[in-house]
């Protein structure tokens, strides 16, 4: 089997920047996507654009790939399925290791409210400030996913989320939690975990133009919803 050249599908040259990369990408995508161009559409030749993009969008595959180009016949496929079940074990018994870390005994009053006051409260704000517009962003993106400029309003709307979500993030380990909210921490933990993974999969759709990503994008937004709702009605059990 001949090893996969990458940079002619995609129609760059292997000097290609990341920024020209993602440029060809977007316009050959637009070129065969089924809902722009059904005559153009192949499977298999958006198959190839869609293969070599995730080997050469991201810098590090791609060192790898430039690397192996030369002397392997072909690129191994290792499996790196995002959301299998075994990586979600894992990231959920990481978690209990580190909120068991965290808990040095029984809480305080004072703990207590130190806790709320600087993660809870800050961590709760943000989540709804990254989870609640997305509907509208949807709403919006949806009068024409292919024009540019909506495109960018929706790429903004992501960039944000990042920002928001990286406090949220720095807020959650700033302060150890008390062992009488372990419950909720471990909820706002995973519905950190499911919100970096929405985001991902909604930036994936503004390269690839394939709706399977806001879908995807989308449910996990809806399963982070819930972890949040399930960590407010934990507060508000404490009485």
């Amino acid at each position: 089997m001949t090893y996969p050249n990458h940079y002619q599908t995609l129609e760059v040259s292997p000097t290609a920047t990341q920024a020209e990369i993602k440029q060809a990408y977007r316009q050959l995508v637009k070129r065969f996507h089924p809902d722009r161009n059904p005559e153009a559409a192949s499977h298999d030749q958006i198959s190839s654009i869609n293969i070599a993009y995730e080997v050469l969008g991201d810098p590090q595959r791609r060192h790898t790939y430039d690397i192996q180009f030369t002397t392997y016949s072909r690129l191994s496929s290792s499996g790196t399925a995002r959301y299998s079940n075994e990586a979600r074990q894992q990231r959920t018994a990481e978690a209990q290791t580190r909120h068991r870390q965290r808990q040095t005994g029984y809480a305080t009053d004072e703990q207590l409210k130190l806790w709320l006051n600087l993660v809870y409260q800050p961590v709760n704000r943000l989540l709804y400030e990254i989870l609640q517009p997305l509907q509208e962003q949807l709403d919006d993106l949806s009068a024409d996913p292919f024009d540019d400029e909506l495109l960018e309003d929706f790429q903004i709307y992501i960039d944000d989320c990042r920002e928001l979500l990286q406090q949220a993030q720095d807020c959650f380990k700033s302060v150890s939690n008390p062992s009488a909210v372990a419950g909720v921490a471990a909820d706002l933990y995973h519905c950190l975990n499911q919100v970096g993974d929405g985001i991902d999969e909604l930036e994936r759709f503004t390269s690839s133009y394939n709706e399977h990503y806001l879908h995807t994008g989308q449910e996990l937004f809806r399963i982070a919803v819930g972890l949040r709702r399930q960590a407010q009605a934990g507060i508000r059990s404490l009485g």
